[in-house]
Protein backbone atom coordinates (compact mmCIF):
# COMPACT_ATOMS: atom_id res chain seq x y z
CA UNK A 1 0.00 0.00 0.00
CA UNK A 2 2.35 2.53 1.11
CA UNK A 3 5.74 1.01 -1.24
CA UNK A 4 6.29 4.41 -2.89
CA UNK A 5 6.11 6.45 -0.03
CA UNK A 6 8.91 3.74 2.02
CA UNK A 7 11.41 4.15 -1.23
CA UNK A 8 10.85 7.59 -1.74
CA UNK A 9 11.53 8.11 2.50
CA UNK A 10 14.27 5.85 2.10
CA UNK A 11 15.92 7.44 -0.39
CA UNK A 12 15.76 11.06 1.72
CA UNK A 13 16.80 10.14 4.41
CA UNK A 14 19.87 8.20 3.13
CA UNK A 15 20.44 11.83 0.75
CA UNK A 16 19.90 13.64 3.48
CA UNK A 17 22.49 12.32 6.24
CA UNK A 18 25.37 13.18 3.65
CA UNK A 19 25.22 16.65 4.98
CA UNK A 20 22.88 16.31 8.21
CA UNK A 21 23.82 14.89 11.76
CA UNK A 22 20.86 14.26 13.51
CA UNK A 23 17.76 15.84 13.14
CA UNK A 24 15.93 12.83 12.12
CA UNK A 25 12.43 13.49 13.53
CA UNK A 26 12.73 17.25 12.06
CA UNK A 27 12.60 15.23 8.84
CA UNK A 28 10.11 13.09 9.38
CA UNK A 29 7.54 16.01 10.34
CA UNK A 30 8.83 17.99 7.04
CA UNK A 31 8.39 14.99 4.83
CA UNK A 32 5.03 14.41 6.71
CA UNK A 33 4.27 18.09 5.69
CA UNK A 34 5.49 17.56 1.88
CA UNK A 35 3.06 14.31 1.39
CA UNK A 36 0.26 16.14 2.61
CA UNK A 37 0.26 19.05 0.61
CA UNK A 38 1.14 21.20 3.71
CA UNK A 39 3.44 24.05 5.19
CA UNK A 40 5.77 24.06 7.91
CA UNK A 41 6.82 26.51 10.12
CA UNK A 42 10.33 25.51 12.01
CA UNK A 43 11.18 27.26 14.92
CA UNK A 44 14.57 26.39 16.43
CA UNK A 45 17.59 28.74 17.47
CA UNK A 46 20.77 29.41 15.02
CA UNK A 47 22.83 27.12 13.76
CA UNK A 48 20.86 23.95 14.30
CA UNK A 49 20.72 23.20 10.41
CA UNK A 50 17.43 24.60 9.63
CA UNK A 51 18.19 26.00 6.03
CA UNK A 52 20.47 23.23 5.34
CA UNK A 53 18.15 20.28 5.53
CA UNK A 54 15.99 22.56 3.55
CA UNK A 55 18.29 22.80 0.85
CA UNK A 56 19.37 19.08 0.80
CA UNK A 57 15.99 18.42 0.66
CA UNK A 58 15.11 19.90 -2.19
CA UNK A 59 18.03 19.02 -4.17
CA UNK A 60 17.14 14.89 -2.84
CA UNK A 61 13.36 15.43 -4.50
CA UNK A 62 14.28 17.05 -7.70
CA UNK A 63 12.22 20.21 -6.71
CA UNK A 64 12.98 24.30 -7.10
CA UNK A 65 13.97 25.79 -4.56
CA UNK A 66 13.53 29.19 -3.33
CA UNK A 67 14.73 31.45 -0.49
CA UNK A 68 13.49 35.01 0.93
CA UNK A 69 15.37 36.60 3.57
CA UNK A 70 12.50 38.13 5.17
CA UNK A 71 13.57 41.84 6.80
CA UNK A 72 11.68 44.80 8.01
CA UNK A 73 11.70 46.55 4.90
CA UNK A 74 10.65 43.96 2.49
CA UNK A 75 7.40 44.60 0.41
CA UNK A 76 4.50 42.24 -0.71
CA UNK A 77 5.60 42.79 -4.74
CA UNK A 78 9.22 41.43 -3.30
CA UNK A 79 7.46 37.80 -3.08
CA UNK A 80 4.86 37.73 -5.30
CA UNK A 81 6.60 39.76 -7.89
CA UNK A 82 5.21 42.51 -10.35
CA UNK A 83 3.83 43.87 -13.86
CA UNK A 84 6.68 45.87 -15.44
CA UNK A 85 6.08 47.53 -18.74
CA UNK A 86 8.11 45.93 -21.85
CA UNK A 87 8.98 49.29 -24.01
CA UNK A 88 9.69 46.97 -27.06
CA UNK A 89 6.41 45.17 -26.92
CA UNK A 90 4.39 48.21 -25.81
CA UNK A 91 3.17 45.28 -23.12
CA UNK A 92 3.80 44.53 -19.74
CA UNK A 93 5.23 41.59 -18.20
CA UNK A 94 5.43 39.54 -15.56
CA UNK A 95 8.53 39.73 -13.25
CA UNK A 96 8.34 36.46 -11.19
CA UNK A 97 8.62 37.11 -7.67
CA UNK A 98 10.75 33.58 -5.62
CA UNK A 99 7.46 32.61 -4.53
CA UNK A 100 7.11 30.81 -7.73
CA UNK A 101 9.20 27.89 -6.77
CA UNK A 102 8.37 24.30 -5.54
CA UNK A 103 9.96 24.73 -2.12
CA UNK A 104 10.28 28.20 -0.73
CA UNK A 105 12.52 28.47 2.52
CA UNK A 106 10.16 31.97 4.27
CA UNK A 107 14.12 32.32 6.42
CA UNK A 108 13.24 34.10 9.51
CA UNK A 109 9.35 35.20 8.49
CA UNK A 110 8.68 37.07 11.77
CA UNK A 111 10.60 39.86 10.99
CA UNK A 112 8.85 41.43 8.50
CA UNK A 113 5.34 43.51 8.96
CA UNK A 114 2.27 42.18 8.46
CA UNK A 115 0.75 44.03 5.33
CA UNK A 116 4.24 41.68 3.64
CA UNK A 117 3.52 38.64 5.72
CA UNK A 118 -0.26 38.68 4.31
CA UNK A 119 1.19 38.13 0.98
CA UNK A 120 1.52 34.44 1.19
CA UNK A 121 -1.94 33.93 2.65
CA UNK A 122 -3.46 33.62 -0.58
CA UNK A 123 -0.20 31.02 -2.46
CA UNK A 124 -0.42 28.58 1.01
CA UNK A 125 -4.10 27.85 1.37
CA UNK A 126 -4.70 27.92 -2.59
CA UNK A 127 -1.36 27.64 -4.62
CA UNK A 128 -1.95 30.81 -6.22
CA UNK A 129 -1.09 34.49 -6.38
CA UNK A 130 -3.44 37.56 -7.74
CA UNK A 131 -1.37 40.44 -9.21
CA UNK A 132 -2.80 43.41 -10.88
CA UNK A 133 -6.01 41.33 -10.86
CA UNK A 134 -4.37 38.31 -12.61
CA UNK A 135 -4.31 35.23 -10.86
CA UNK A 136 -1.22 32.74 -12.05
CA UNK A 137 -1.12 28.94 -10.81
CA UNK A 138 1.70 28.32 -8.19
CA UNK A 139 3.80 24.78 -8.76
CA UNK A 140 1.49 21.66 -7.30
CA UNK A 141 4.49 20.69 -5.67
CA UNK A 142 4.87 24.91 -3.77
CA UNK A 143 5.66 24.48 -0.35
CA UNK A 144 6.37 27.09 2.26
CA UNK A 145 8.80 25.87 5.28
CA UNK A 146 9.61 29.01 7.32
CA UNK A 147 11.59 29.65 10.05
CA UNK A 148 11.81 31.82 13.07
CA UNK A 149 13.80 32.06 16.21
CA UNK A 150 12.28 31.63 19.45
CA UNK A 151 14.83 33.73 21.37
CA UNK A 152 15.28 36.96 19.35
CA UNK A 153 11.85 39.54 19.80
CA UNK A 154 13.57 42.84 19.11
CA UNK A 155 12.53 43.84 15.48
CA UNK A 156 9.92 41.14 15.01
CA UNK A 157 6.10 40.77 14.12
CA UNK A 158 4.18 37.79 15.82
CA UNK A 159 2.60 35.96 12.82
CA UNK A 160 -1.28 36.42 12.68
CA UNK A 161 -3.31 33.78 13.78
CA UNK A 162 -4.67 33.77 10.55
CA UNK A 163 -1.55 32.28 8.95
CA UNK A 164 -0.39 30.27 11.68
CA UNK A 165 -3.25 28.38 10.96
CA UNK A 166 -2.60 27.84 7.83
CA UNK A 167 0.85 26.12 9.03
CA UNK A 168 0.34 22.32 8.55
CA UNK A 169 3.12 21.75 11.53
CA UNK A 170 5.33 23.33 14.02
CA UNK A 171 8.01 22.06 14.44
CA UNK A 172 10.21 22.80 17.24
CA UNK A 173 14.19 22.54 16.41
CA UNK A 174 16.61 21.24 19.51
CA UNK A 175 20.41 21.25 19.99
CA UNK A 176 21.81 18.24 18.86
CA UNK A 177 23.21 15.64 21.82
CA UNK A 178 26.59 15.46 22.57
CA UNK A 179 27.64 12.39 20.54
CA UNK A 180 26.05 14.33 17.31
CA UNK A 181 27.53 17.43 17.81
CA UNK A 182 30.41 15.76 18.00
CA UNK A 183 29.87 14.07 14.63
CA UNK A 184 29.38 17.82 13.39
CA UNK A 185 32.75 18.88 13.83
CA UNK A 186 34.48 15.87 12.95
CA UNK A 187 32.39 16.28 9.17
CA UNK A 188 33.38 20.18 9.16
CA UNK A 189 37.19 18.69 9.88
CA UNK A 190 37.35 16.39 7.16
CA UNK A 191 36.80 18.95 4.58
CA UNK A 192 32.58 19.21 4.68
CA UNK A 193 30.90 22.92 3.56
CA UNK A 194 27.40 23.24 4.00
CA UNK A 195 28.56 26.31 0.92
CA UNK A 196 29.76 23.25 -1.28
CA UNK A 197 26.76 21.22 -1.46
CA UNK A 198 27.78 20.11 -5.17
CA UNK A 199 30.92 17.70 -3.30
CA UNK A 200 28.33 16.01 -1.20
CA UNK A 201 26.82 14.68 -4.78
CA UNK A 202 23.24 14.88 -3.79
CA UNK A 203 21.36 12.03 -5.59
CA UNK A 204 17.98 13.02 -6.78
CA UNK A 205 14.85 10.84 -7.36
CA UNK A 206 14.97 9.43 -10.70
CA UNK A 207 11.42 9.54 -10.81
CA UNK A 208 9.89 13.44 -10.99
CA UNK A 209 6.29 12.50 -10.38
CA UNK A 210 7.64 9.95 -7.25
CA UNK A 211 6.53 13.00 -4.27
CA UNK A 212 2.54 13.06 -6.52
CA UNK A 213 2.70 8.92 -6.35
CA UNK A 214 3.38 9.09 -2.18
CA UNK A 215 0.73 12.15 -1.78
CA UNK A 216 -1.78 9.42 -3.62
CA UNK A 217 -0.81 6.72 -1.15
CA UNK A 218 -1.07 9.11 1.61
CA UNK A 219 -4.68 9.79 0.70
CA UNK A 220 -5.29 6.06 0.52
CA UNK A 221 -4.45 5.14 3.93
CA UNK A 222 -7.25 3.43 6.00
CA UNK A 223 -8.56 5.97 9.10
CA UNK A 224 -11.62 4.03 11.32
CA UNK A 225 -14.05 5.62 12.22
CA UNK A 226 -12.88 4.93 16.52
CA UNK A 227 -9.95 6.88 14.80
CA UNK A 228 -11.62 9.78 13.38
CA UNK A 229 -13.33 10.71 16.58
CA UNK A 230 -10.42 9.93 19.00
CA UNK A 231 -8.31 12.59 17.20
CA UNK A 232 -11.42 15.08 17.13
CA UNK A 233 -11.94 14.73 20.96
CA UNK A 234 -8.46 15.79 21.06
CA UNK A 235 -8.94 19.01 18.43
CA UNK A 236 -12.33 20.37 20.63
CA UNK A 237 -10.33 19.23 23.91
CA UNK A 238 -8.44 21.91 23.51
CA UNK A 239 -11.38 24.66 23.35
CA UNK A 240 -12.64 23.19 26.59
CA UNK A 241 -9.20 22.86 28.47
CA UNK A 242 -8.97 25.42 31.48
CA UNK A 243 -5.41 26.33 30.52
CA UNK A 244 -6.30 27.52 26.67
CA UNK A 245 -8.22 30.67 26.14
CA UNK A 246 -8.82 29.84 22.45
CA UNK A 247 -8.78 26.52 21.20
CA UNK A 248 -8.30 24.51 17.82
CA UNK A 249 -10.09 25.20 14.80
CA UNK A 250 -11.87 22.32 12.57
CA UNK A 251 -8.86 23.03 10.41
CA UNK A 252 -6.82 21.63 12.78
CA UNK A 253 -8.88 18.27 13.01
CA UNK A 254 -8.47 17.53 9.05
CA UNK A 255 -4.61 18.65 9.52
CA UNK A 256 -4.37 15.98 12.70
CA UNK A 257 -5.93 13.56 10.29
CA UNK A 258 -4.06 14.25 7.21
CA UNK A 259 -0.75 14.29 9.62
CA UNK A 260 -1.66 10.76 11.05
CA UNK A 261 -1.96 8.81 7.52
CA UNK A 262 1.03 10.72 6.24
CA UNK A 263 2.77 9.90 9.58
CA UNK A 264 1.51 5.94 8.99
CA UNK A 265 2.67 5.55 5.27
CA UNK A 266 5.82 6.62 6.79
CA UNK A 267 6.08 4.34 9.06
CA UNK A 268 5.17 1.54 6.56
CA UNK A 269 1.58 0.84 7.73
CA UNK A 270 -1.53 1.36 5.44
CA UNK A 271 -3.67 2.00 8.68
CA UNK A 272 -3.62 4.64 11.12
CA UNK A 273 -3.35 3.69 14.93
CA UNK A 274 -4.19 5.99 17.90
CA UNK A 275 -0.16 6.46 18.90
CA UNK A 276 -0.17 8.08 14.95
CA UNK A 277 -2.56 10.59 15.99
CA UNK A 278 -0.95 10.96 19.47
CA UNK A 279 2.36 11.42 18.08
CA UNK A 280 1.93 14.29 15.56
CA UNK A 281 -0.63 15.96 17.42
CA UNK A 282 1.41 18.30 19.33
CA UNK A 283 3.36 19.52 15.86
CA UNK A 284 -0.13 20.20 14.67
CA UNK A 285 -1.89 21.80 17.15
CA UNK A 286 1.10 23.77 19.26
CA UNK A 287 0.54 27.23 17.21
CA UNK A 288 -2.95 26.70 16.68
CA UNK A 289 -3.86 27.48 20.48
CA UNK A 290 -3.41 30.57 22.75
CA UNK A 291 -3.01 29.97 26.15
CA UNK A 292 -4.64 31.87 29.41
CA UNK A 293 -2.24 33.95 30.83
CA UNK A 294 -2.84 32.54 34.26
CA UNK A 295 -0.85 29.18 32.49
CA UNK A 296 1.82 31.40 30.84
CA UNK A 297 3.24 32.95 34.65
CA UNK A 298 2.78 29.51 35.15
CA UNK A 299 5.44 29.12 32.54
CA UNK A 300 2.89 26.25 30.98
CA UNK A 301 3.79 25.95 27.49
CA UNK A 302 1.84 24.62 25.00
CA UNK A 303 3.13 21.00 24.70
CA UNK A 304 2.71 20.40 28.45
CA UNK A 305 -1.20 21.91 27.86
CA UNK A 306 -1.52 19.61 24.97
CA UNK A 307 -0.02 16.59 26.96
CA UNK A 308 -3.00 17.50 29.59
CA UNK A 309 -5.77 17.42 27.10
CA UNK A 310 -4.27 14.12 25.11
CA UNK A 311 -3.92 12.33 28.39
CA UNK A 312 -7.77 13.72 29.12
CA UNK A 313 -8.76 11.80 26.21
CA UNK A 314 -10.10 8.09 26.11
CA UNK A 315 -7.81 5.83 24.10
CA UNK A 316 -10.31 4.07 21.17
CA UNK A 317 -9.69 0.08 21.18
Amino acid sequence: MTQMVGQVVEHIRREVAKAIVGQDAVLEQVLISVFTEGHVLIEGVPGTAKTLLIKVLARAIGAQFGRIQFTPDLMPADITGTNIFNVATSSFMLRSGPIFTDLLLADEINRTPPKTQAALLEAMEERQVTIDGEVHTLSPMFTVLATQNPIEFEGTYPLPEAQLDRFMLKILVSYPNAEEEVQVVSNWNAGFSARRLDDLHIVQLPDNAAIMACRAEVRGVTVEEGIQRYLVSIVRGTREAINISWGASPRAAVALLLCSKALAAVRGRSFVTPDDVKEVAKPVLRHRIILRSEAEIEGQSPDQVLDEVIAGVEVPR
